[in-house]
């Protein structure tokens, strides 16, 4: 495989992570108009980005593992439509889940590309 499409696979899960990570954070920035008091509100903000760090410690470990990766940002995009099924219309679990899918296969992807380099070796 050629030098930059090795390193466009490489680098595009985890930009992308990076960049979902940022969105979803977003939703969090609800709290500041509940009218909560500051602490109530470091809690529930703190809450908020319980989703966002989950991303962000699955994309520690993928850097090293790609393979973790792949299958545990798959799974949490099932489990999100399992979890809240029945509840958005479809456009949601495709923003929600959609990206997460779509890092897990790059994540497999490279790490499949890797092992077969490494193989030929």
């Amino acid at each position: 495989m050629k030098g930059s499409v090795r390193g466009i696979l490489f680098w595009a899960p985890r930009i992308l992570c990076l960049m979902f990570a940022l969105f979803i954070s977003l939703f969090s920035l609800d709290v500041f108009g509940e009218g909560y008091g500051f602490w109530k509100t470091i809690l529930a903000l703190l809450m908020h980005l319980r989703p966002t760090a989950i991303i962000l410690l699955v994309l520690v470990i993928s850097w090293r593992w790609e393979w973790v990766g792949g299958i545990v940002y798959i799974i949490l995009g099932l489990l999100y439509i399992v979890m809240t099924r029945g509840h958005f219309a479809w456009l949601v679990y495709l923003a929600m889940s959609g990206p997460l899918f779509l890092i897990g296969v790059l994540f497999l992807i490279n790490w499949f590309y890797k092992k077969e380099e490494r193989a030929s070796l």
